[in-house]
């Protein structure tokens, strides 16, 4: 719950202080920026007509179903349940947006010289931190599952 809610605190903050477009230099390699994104990762499917919203959004419904179940499953895995709480935080930060506004609010933009990575926000630093802890967890668990083959 405190992820959404940074989430969506800090993209009405910056849809607030900045317009549309605008960047506020910070390093020489970093921007915050106000961008909306109506598609998914990297724009994905951002020059459709507007279904891409629900799509989108019902595939974070279905992940968000998904993912609770698998919390209630599994709440002794902790790197596991960390991993899926940062995923489902991100997930539903990213549906409010679609819901509300038809559109994902970015605003962190990093970049190098001609090179610009595409803007996203805490919502998606979650899911990608969500996504590192599951490969964590399936590195650990092989690890576990290898060294009590060896023990056997």
């Amino acid at each position: 719950m405190a992820l959404i809610v940074m989430d969506q605190v800090t993209k009405v903050w910056f849809d607030s202080y900045l317009a549309y477009g605008e960047r506020l230099p910070l390093l020489p390699f970093f921007d915050f920026t106000l961008v909306y994104n109506t598609g998914a990762a990297f724009s994905f499917l951002a020059e459709s007509e507007g279904w891409q919203r629900w799509l989108f959004t019902g595939i974070a419904v279905i992940a968000s179903v998904v993912i609770v179940r698998l919390l209630w499953k599994h709440p002794s895995q902790k790197v596991l349940c960390a991993a899926l709480a940062c995923i489902l935080g991100g997930a539903l930060g990213n549906a409010i947006d679609r819901l509300l506004y038809g559109h994902v609010v970015d605003f962190l933009l990093f970049y190098w010289q001609d090179w610009y990575f595409p803007a996203f926000n805490i919502a998606d630093v979650a899911i990608t931190v969500g996504a590192i802890f599951l490969l964590l967890d399936e590195i650990l668990r092989w690890r576990r599952e290898r060294h009590q083959r060896e023990q056997s």
